[in-house]
């Protein structure tokens, strides 16, 4: 029993050096501390507001001073506690509108990463060649591809999931185009020549003519440049008559188009006819994450088509194909965060009304407290003009502020996952799976 024991115990010791504390990093995560906070600048509001609060300051020294001297200066104590009321209100009103923006940004790209992680895991494991000794009678289709073809494609397709949270990104931040370091290793080569030529043509190349382009098989497109075109690339269609746009991604706006309504069309819903200008379709784009949720919509379709999903069925499909479409649902979610920002009028009359109880508080408190009001006002106002700066700065969570959501962070550790899915962890295998043989289909 004895040597049961102590081998047990040795067996312990030997795992808990691996589990020790000094092991494990969680460098997001810090002791509470409390003093070290109180004097903080980095990080702090200070920096934003210390010029309005030292004008406030300077307002109560002046104020002070000239009560020194003997003038009146002061006014009716009733003014302040009313105009706190509505002070607080508002306060209330804009802290919260704005943590409640931050927060559901947040919950939409962790959405997005948690999706991510399920198709990953999906596509690696369900997607498998079909067996090998199916039945004639099986509906099982064949499919020519060998397990290395097999693996490309569903590395390419992990990839093409990864490259949605980079593309949310970039989109959420208006910043155009895939020539950014990020994308270097996630955006497959494949995806890479459809979306420079497919999906960002426009100018003088009509539809048919751009379709044709694409059916052609002899074009070279690996030495295309997506910012220069000065590169020629044989086939069909030349650079004088097919002409590529830069970018394949479109700023977020508050409207994607503008029509233009002549001014004696009267009143818009009551005219008889609107001279409308409407953009060609031919220089129409979409966002990048759209066109990637497209090609993977494509690429599941494929799976099931080539009999790489009889594992799961119809029902494993539709699950993927359901998580492709909460991609697009957190995706507006974040849009309707974007390009929905807290109307102006909001925050001009906040900062109105902060401003007139400021000025208003040391005309009340002179006669009382005399010089005390100069720190007591300062206080006051770093407050309230603090609680205002901080919503401010959280209402548009997707900059690249150092307040604003860590999406960089967010994003390479989804890429760390994925790869980690590709380079160690086993894939389901061919011939793991039986056939569809149509058994329990209504």
């Amino acid at each position: 029993m004895s040597a049961i024991t102590g081998t047990v115990k040795s067996g312990i010791h030997s795992i808990l050096p691996r589990l020790s504390p000094s092991k494990i990093k969680r460098k997001h995560l810090r002791k509470y501390s409390w003093l070290p906070d109180v004097f903080r600048i980095k990080g702090s509001i200070i920096a934003r507001i210390i010029g309005p609060v030292l004008t406030v300051t300077l307002f109560a020294v002046l104020v002070a001073y000239s009560s020194h001297r003997g003038y009146t200066v002061v006014w009716t104590n009733s003014i302040v506690p009313l105009l706190s009321v509505v002070v607080g209100l508002i306060l209330v009103f804009r802290n919260g509108t704005s943590y409640e923006r931050y927060w559901e940004g947040r919950k939409a790209f962790a959405a997005v990463t948690t999706l991510t992680r399920n198709l990953s895991r999906q596509v690696w494991v369900c997607v498998n060649l079909p067996p090998a000794d199916q039945p004639a009678f099986g509906k099982t289709p064949t499919t020519p591809l060998t397990l290395s073809q097999l693996r490309r494609k569903k590395v390419d397709c992990l990839h093409l999931v990864l490259s949605f949270a980079f593309a949310t990104k970039h989109y959420l931040r208006g910043e155009d185009g895939i020539d950014y370091p990020d994308y270097a290793g996630i955006l497959p080569k494949s995806f890479l020549r459809r979306e420079d030529i497919a999906y960002g043509a426009r100018g003088t190349a009509s539809p048919s003519q751009l379709f044709s382009y694409l059916r052609d098989s002899s074009a070279d497109l690996t030495t295309y440049k997506s910012r220069d075109n000065s590169v020629p690339r044989s086939g069909t269609q030349t650079p004088d008559t097919l002409s590529l746009r830069p970018d394949a991604t479109k700023r977020v706006r508050a409207k994607r188009s503008k029509t233009r309504i002549s001014a004696d069309a009267g009143t818009p819903l009551l005219a008889e006819h609107r001279a409308v200008d409407f953009a060609s379709y031919e220089d129409a784009s979409m966002p990048l994450p759209l066109i990637i949720a497209h090609e993977l919509t494509r690429i599941i379709y494929g799976f099931r088509r080539d009999g790489l999903l009889e594992t799961i069925g119809p029902a494993g499909m539709n699950g993927m194909t359901g998580m492709i479409q909460g991609l697009v649902d957190q995706l507006g979610a974040m849009e309707r965060v974007a390009n929905t920002p807290i109307p102006p009028s909001y925050g001009i009359h906040l900062k109105q009304c902060v401003t007139l109880y400021l000025f208003a508080l040391p005309l009340t408190l002179v006669n009382e407290m005399g010089w005390a009001i100069v720190p007591i006002v300062t206080v006051v106002a770093f407050t309230f003009m603090g609680i205002e700066g901080i919503a401010e700065e959280i209402e548009m969570p997707f900059g690249t502020d150092e307040r604003d959501l860590p999406l960089e962070r967010y994003c390479n550790d989804l890429k760390e996952e994925v790869f980690y899915i590709i380079d160690r962890l086993p894939e389901g295998g061919a011939n793991m799976h039986g056939y569809d043989d149509g058994e329990g289909d209504d």
